[in-house]
């Protein structure tokens, strides 16, 4: 069975490789990027079942604009793919308002006027996948990551709200959560706050020695993440949560752990909160 896509952000990282992997495998893309340009060679390969547009998830419109391309070219949508984003390293008091914020309004609200705009024709198609790039980062806070870390956050409980209320539709939601790839993100996809406090050194001064010391190295191969992605998008019970990479694995199991003990050692006391309660 061949789908229809819609996939944000494909000038490069896993959203390009996504979308070339759909189209190597016979499906239809609606694939989109602020500048479409970065686009001219997927649709030089892929003339029949290719089409490519702007789509700048903070802009007003142009979602809307993207959907109505796919159903007028390819008469729906299977599955969208919430790709477009970027990082922001920084402590939490080094970044400021004109740094964070945006990155909120491309994260976490564009991914929202997206979803929107893209599921009337899923319900129409009755049904079919909707995939939200998130990261490891959406799992567990890191210092100096914690601006990214909130818009990742914010990413997850929208998505697993967003998989009860369209799961009678038919439509699956998974959360895609990678490690490190080596992709274009410690790279262009990545901001830095610009003040840099010589008291956060050893804490988020660390995560800016990783992207410098990491850019272009990282483990993981974009491809293999994205050959998972397509098994997931392609079963009949996709997950919910897919973790890639060691990394992922090991931020999730650590953090769980560290939840549960903490449970367990404050639930006696926690649990007595009731009126009445001694």
């Amino acid at each position: 069975m061949s789908y229809r896509w819609l996939v944000t952000g494909c000038s490069g990282g896993l959203g390009r490789v996504l979308a070339e992997a759909a189209l190597n495998r016979g499906d239809q893309v609606v694939a989109t990027a602020r500048d479409p340009r970065s686009l001219e060679d997927l649709l030089a390969r892929h003339p029949e079942t290719c089409r490519a547009t702007a789509l700048d998830v903070t802009k007003a419109g142009d979602a809307a604009a993207a959907a109505a391309l796919a159903e007028r070219e390819f008469g729906g949508v299977d599955v969208l793919v919430n790709n477009a984003g970027y990082g922001m390293l920084g402590a939490i008091e080094e970044g400021t308002p004109d740094e964070y914020r945006p990155l909120f309004e491309t994260n976490v609200f564009g991914v929202i006027e997206t979803t929107r705009a893209v599921l009337p024709l899923l319900r129409k198609a009755g049904g079919g996948r909707i995939v939200m790039m998130s990261s490891g980062a959406g799992i567990a806070g890191i210092a100096g990551d914690g601006y990214y870390n909130a818009t990742k956050f914010a990413l997850e409980g929208l998505s697993e709200a967003l998989a009860q209320e369209v799961a009678p539709f038919g439509i699956a939601t998974i959360i895609v959560e990678p490690g490190p790839f080596r992709t274009e993100f410690l790279g262009r996809s990545m901001r830095v706050a610009a003040a840099e406090m010589p008291e956060y050194a050893e804490t988020a001064g660390a995560r800016r020695r990783y992207r410098a010391d990491n850019d272009g190295l990282q483990a993981g191969d974009p491809r293999k993440a994205v050959d998972v992605i397509l098994r997931a998008v392609d079963a009949e019970r996709p997950p919910l949560h897919l973790p890639l990479g060691e990394r992922a694995y090991a931020l999730a199991r650590t953090k769980f752990a560290a939840f549960l003990e903490s449970m367990d050692e404050w639930e006696p006391l926690a649990l007595k909160t009731a009126f009445g309660d001694a």
